[in-house]
């Protein structure tokens, strides 16, 4: 899709949202962030949170599951990293500045691989989601949650009359399911594991993939 998000944009935008961030979305989102890290804690070992923002869902994991979260906002980590020392999370082992499609982690050293709200604010959905796989073991969840677009209908005539709007914000409201199909056909090495709608009227979707 042409005119599209930038890195630039996206890191802009959310340096902006950091200090309003847990206000205005902590409870829009909490319903998505609760269902990913109950499948995470499952899966335990270790997890890479990316897009993990101000750290609003660190304190929910199980102290047992080694956390590694990554952001493109540094004023968002900031606030991340304190809340770490504020709550003393022993179980972070890390959180750095990366960008989602270019992570600075080897080759299949996670467990699970948790993108809460992320894969319709990066410029490349797609090349992104092939990284997360990268990461994964072999057996490893890829687990989303995001903003599903409607195919047809009037929320679909909202979704594209919105979408100049909401690049400017960070994100693009009129994800289609088909892109995550395409997707999954042309890497071949996962399988969708779950599709759940959440909360509130199904806007949004948890989306398992699991690693061959």
């Amino acid at each position: 899709m042409a005119a599209d998000i930038s890195r630039a944009g996206v890191e802009k935008a959310y340096g902006r949202w950091a200090p309003v961030y847990d206000l205005v979305f902590g409870k829009v989102f909490d319903q998505g962030r609760q269902s990913t890290i109950e499948v995470a804690d499952k899966i335990g070992g270790r997890v890479l949170d990316v897009g993990v923002g101000t750290g609003l869902s660190l304190s929910d994991y199980s102290r047992s599951t080694k956390l590694c979260g990554v952001d493109i906002s540094e004023p968002m980590l900031r606030r991340a990293m304190k809340r770490v020392r504020e709550m003393k999370l022993s179980n972070v082992e890390v959180l750095s500045v990366m960008d989602a499609k270019n992570l600075a982690f080897p080759d299949g050293c996670f467990d699970a691989v948790v993108a809460q709200y992320v894969i319709t604010a990066v410029p490349d959905p797609e090349g992104t989601l092939d990284e997360f796989v990268r990461v994964l073991k072999p057996g490893g969840e890829l687990i989303l949650v995001n903003h599903i677009g409607a195919e047809t209908g009037p929320r679909r005539a909202f979704e594209l009359a919105f979408a100049p709007v909401a690049r400017r914000l960070g994100w693009r409201p009129e994800f289609p399911w088909a892109r995550l199909a395409n997707w999954q056909k042309r890497h071949g090495g996962v399988t969708l594991a779950e599709r759940r709608p959440m909360p509130p009227m199904g806007h949004f979707s948890l989306i398992r993939y699991r690693k061959a």
